[in-house]
């Protein structure tokens, strides 16, 4: 409490330890620097072997110290953030703001109907006023069968809702609650949970039948005047707006079975036409911002992907309590929650969870002030989404909400609401500019909230205890490293564009925080020197050429120093935030194949559209999980089983690196007339490491024979090109 009285609704600790780890990282930058000087000094004259090798070596080991500091920014000024709910509840319950909740879908086949629908019913269920809660269901895929989905999750809703306050339910995704072991001991609460299992269990049949046969009967169709949207001439990419209000949460009918009122509830499907740009996700939030204004124009609106579903009923409190803050709560834009998966393994096969940036990078960022928006599980101020500018002590009326529903039919509402989701609505706007979320990049959550603290505003960055949002990691490598070239190449966009950090930021967020969002947005280029250091120690190998200083004189020091160093913390980093030694391993493979595939793809693509011969697309992550590739994956056995060229590469450089590291223990073994031994072992000792993390991968392209595995055409052809890249420097 401070002098006058005053109890903050949240507190911000740093994190323990911050200047004992800038020492080390001192320490660290000093052996990179000895490192870099090395290199300079020792240059091969020209025609001497393994000269231009020895130069790029250089400007590879400058890119990653560059790129190392880079990484150490948001490291140095970790940040914890503490919200007190009962304050908030004890000063503004009464008070209350309205909350808007976006869940975007947009594929029926990808995205099944029957998980969007758990994440609708599972925001529906929070710990607030239903009255003050509107959800809306953006559907950009305009299906019938999505649109069936959400009606009978609107029916369900009125037995769902009251169970969950009732017994206080968490998750409250029916899917993830039912799949939990729950203690039925008490008689009245075993009655009322079968009885809610059964009613779920029959609405989740119903919604897979109508998916698997792909189309809606009569008798269906009858049910809600909805339906009447969809004709033959309706397709996915060329349709009219459709807004259908499912549950009109104001009106004193719609409550559940004890008679309390239900949250509104909306589908919305925005027009679409092929001669114009959609603009992807951001076109349909921006849609939804201008469609939810006709209807609630609540002041705070949470957007969470379609497979996120709520696993914190008290997730909007906890949010409530940095915007409603007296003192501190006037400059927050929007509050941040870090993804979480419900199906990672023990040991995280693909490095799906991001523990390390979640729980200490994204932390940093906060420290300085910023935070990246990544597009789900965050609550906006509604007027600040909208492009409204931070100026000294501007003050926010929470309860001040235009009333649009006022005098107003439901048919008056949806026609109204049909109007601002229309293609040509945005024409002649800032929408997509200075209002919304910004257009022209696959990165559309991080460049708009780039955009937001460039505008004066200050984000937090909220890590609870208890998850606050659960979702669907991807269970397939292909899937895994898919999801990461999109990233890649929309983070990649953003560093080329206006929006660069550098350029865009200076002078309006700390220099800190610049470098960090640099971090990210270069994953595309620091895929370059990764692919290098990966393939040519190899070939140097195999020629005898020696890249590194001796094993036991002074200059490989540093080189030792740096990676035991870095290798350490980096181990240290992982099991604080909650890995396991095996979890670690696993993801020091995937920063070798992510570096070496996926972000080294981003970089190809965003040059080509840089250059026009290429259009910025969109790929849906598929969420539906064949049961032979679920059982491997929960065996924690990689999956490979296509012929992508990612595969290809994957087992060139892996297979490259074995045959390096054979040449290389016959060299230990028997010694060389050419060389001298001591100056190759730092070559062998990267062929061996690189060897060690690709074991899943030798085993998918030799010894495994089940789907999963390597096909036997990319197995031909790695072997082919690996076999190439050996025997010509020979020859």
């Amino acid at each position: 409490m401070t002098a006058n009285g005053y109890l903050p609704l949240f507190e911000t600790k740093p994190a323990k330890g911050r200047n004992a780890l800038k020492l080390f990282s001192l320490t660290i930058l000093l052996s990179i620097f000895l490192i870099w000087l090395y290199r300079l000094m020792y240059i091969p004259r020209k025609g001497e072997a393994g000269r231009y090798a020895w130069i790029g070596m250089f400007i590879s080991e400058v890119f990653f110290g560059l790129y190392w500091i880079m990484t150490q920014t948001v490291r140095w000024n970790v940040v914890h953030r503490y919200p007190f709910k009962d304050r908030l509840s004890s000063r503004y319950e009464d008070g209350l703001p309205g909350v808007d909740i976006f869940v975007c879908t947009a594929d029926p086949i990808l995205e099944p109907p029957s998980m969007v629908m758990n994440t609708v019913l599972s925001v529906m269920a929070y710990n607030y006023p239903p009255e003050k809660l509107s959800v809306y269901l953006s559907d950009d895929g305009c299906s019938e069968l999505t649109f069936y989905a959400l009606l009978e999750a609107s029916k369900f809703s009125k037995y769902w809702i009251p169970f969950c306050k009732k017994f206080a339910v968490e998750p409250s995704s029916p899917e993830a609650y039912f799949n939990l072991n729950i203690d039925l001991q008490d008689p009245v609460f075993a009655l009322e949970w079968g009885t809610i299992k059964k009613l779920y269990e029959d609405m989740k049949t119903r919604i897979v039948s109508a998916v698997e046969k792909g189309r809606l009967s009569d008798e269906i169709k009858g049910q809600h005047k909805g339906f009447s949207e969809w004709n033959s001439k309706v397709t996915n990419k060329d349709h009219q707006s459709i807004v259908q209000i499912l549950i009109e949460g104001w009106n004193s009918n719609a409550v559940d079975i004890d008679g309390n009122p239900l949250p509104t509830l909306i589908y919305v499907s925005r027009q679409k036409k092929p001669q114009y740009a959609h603009n992807f996700k951001a076109g349909a939030l921006n849609a939804l911002i201008r469609v939810s204004s006709e209807i609630s124009n609540a002041p705070i609106i949470l957007n969470v992907d379609c497979d996120m579903y709520s696993n914190d009923r008290d997730a909007i409190r906890n949010a409530l309590c940095f915007f409603m803050d007296e003192k501190q709560g006037q400059q927050i834009s929007y509050v941040q929650y870090p993804q979480s998966y419900e199906n990672i393994t023990n040991n995280d096969l693909y490095s799906n969870a991001g523990l390390v940036s979640f729980k200490i990078e994204l932390a940093g960022f906060d420290g300085y002030g910023t935070m990246p928006y990544i597009g789900t599980g965050c609550f906006h101020r509604r007027d600040i989404l909208c492009g409204r500018k931070y100026f000294e002590n501007c003050k926010v009326e929470w309860n001040v909400v235009k009333d649009k529903i006022k005098g107003r039919t439901i048919k008056e509402l949806e026609e109204a609401s049909k109007l601002v989701a229309n293609c040509s609505y945005e024409n002649g706007s800032q929408w997509g500019k200075e209002m919304g979320l910004v257009y022209g990049c696959l990165a559309e959550d991080m460049v708009t909230g780039l955009a937001i603290q460039c505008r004066g505003w200050k984000p937090v960055y909220y890590h609870p205890a208890k998850r606050a949002f659960r979702g669907v990691a991807p269970t397939t490598l292909d899937q895994h490293l898919v999801q990461f070239s999109r990233w890649t190449q929309g983070m990649f966009q953003i560093f080329l564009s206006k929006y660069c950090p550098l350029i865009y930021g200076h002078g309006k967020i700390k220099f800190g925080a610049q470098l960090g969002y640099c971090m990210y947005l270069l994953w595309a280029p620091v895929s370059l020197p990764t692919i290098y250091y990966v393939i040519i120690p190899a070939l140097c190998l195999l020629h005898g050429v020696p890249l590194f200083p001796k094993v036991f004189g002074l200059w490989f020091l540093p080189f030792a120093y740096a990676f035991v160093a870095k290798t350490a913390y980096s181990l240290i980093e992982d099991l604080i935030s909650g890995n396991t030694l095996k979890g670690w391993w696993n993801s020091q493979r995937m920063w070798v194949i992510r570096r070496t595939t996926a972000h080294f793809f981003g970089f190809i693509d965003t040059v080509f559209r840089q250059l026009g011969l290429s259009e910025t697309g969109f790929v849906v992550t598929d969420k539906v999980v064949d049961d032979d590739v679920l059982k491997r994956y929960e065996q924690e056995i990689m999956e490979f089983g296509n012929s992508s060229i990612m595969f290809t590469i994957i087992s060139t450089l892996a297979l490259l690196n074995l045959f390096s590291l054979s040449w290389g223990i016959k060299i230990l073994a028997f010694g060389t007339a050419f060389v001298e031994l001591e100056n190759l072992i730092p070559q062998i000792i990267i062929c061996g490491l690189i060897v060690m993390v690709n074991i899943p991968v030798y085993e998918a392209l030799f010894f495994r024979r089940d789907k999963g595995c390597m096909p036997s055409s990319v197995t031909f052809k790695s072997i082919v090109i690996a076999s190439v890249a050996v025997l010509l420097p020979i020859y």
